[in-house]
């Protein structure tokens, strides 16, 4: 298993054209991709469910902790984190 913590840094924070940018990334990898509000791992929602991204409720400055697990594991955290690192692509 892989994981990261990172930081919401966009504007809008996770609104739902951000969240759908992540589910179509999370939904490229075979790997597991787990997201939660850092310090709250026992509430993980699935990157690959828009619900579960949205119930996150992230907004800017929101930490989010990134696990990731599966044979792709690596790939699939790598390009999850440049995606929000980036800001969605929209900054």
């Amino acid at each position: 298993m892989q994981q990261r913590t990172l930081t919401i840094t966009n504007r809008l924070g996770l609104h739902a054209r951000a969240a759908a940018r992540l589910v179509k990334l999370a939904g490229a990898y075979r790997s597991d991709i787990l997201l939660a509000r850092n310090g709250a791992r026992h509430r993980t929602v699935d990157a690959k469910s828009i619900f579960g991204v949205l119930l996150l409720a992230a907004t800017q400055g929101t930490l989010i902790d990134v696990m990731v697990e599966g044979e792709d594991e690596q790939e699939a955290l790598d390009a999850v984190c440049r995606l929000i690192e980036g800001k969605f692509g929209e900054d």
